[in-house]
């Protein structure tokens, strides 16, 4: 059984986070791609339980530009391996500080041998089910553009300036873009 909580935040809108009763499973913006990604069945709503306490003290001390580590949460998320390796390598970039896709394939062929491509990180940090604690928001391209999201590129903007980062290198395709 998974269960699900809502955490509504004003920029951003609601923010629904997903836990198999002892470790978040899922955090999706409202709205975005992949939406519940692999969960199978419908989540039952019970706001009570103590990791969703957890996960909402997260939220509040990052909106507050005060984050805690990633690894004070507990999380499964599902996925392949290798898009778990991935995932364990977002939760690596310090807040306000970016990486590129080619950064994180040049990371895994150094550390695990073979050849892995930028394409290949890309489309597993698109499937990333736990959006904002596992920073995807933090992976551009190698010339700077915002590519990507799968809460949107308006949502990518505000969480990186939220977070401090200067975009005036960055290419930010449709600026004016809403939430």
């Amino acid at each position: 059984m998974l269960y699900s909580t809502v955490y509504s935040h004003a920029e951003l809108g609601d923010l629904t986070i997903a836990s198999d009763g002892e470790a978040i499973v899922g955090l999706w913006i409202e709205g975005q791609k992949y939406f519940a990604g692999k969960v199978a069945g419908n989540l039952e709503r019970q706001d009570d339980l103590p990791v969703f306490a957890q996960a909402h003290a997260w939220l509040d001390r990052y909106f507050a530009g005060d984050p805690l580590p990633v690894a004070t949460l507990p999380l499964k998320p599902e996925g392949t391996p290798f898009q778990q390796r991935v995932w364990k390598l977002l939760a690596s970039i310090p807040y306000g500080e970016l990486r590129t896709y080619a950064d994180l394939a040049a990371q895994i062929t150094r550390e695990d041998g073979g050849k892995t491509s930028a394409r290949a990180v890309g489309t597993a940090n698109g499937r990333n089910p736990i959006s904002i604690i596992l920073p995807c928001h933090r992976v551009v391209g190698s010339d700077g553009s915002l590519t990507g999201y799968a809460g949107g590129i308006a949502r990518k903007v505000w969480l990186l300036e939220h977070e401090g980062v200067d975009l005036t290198c960055l290419y930010v395709p449709k600026r004016g873009t809403a939430l």
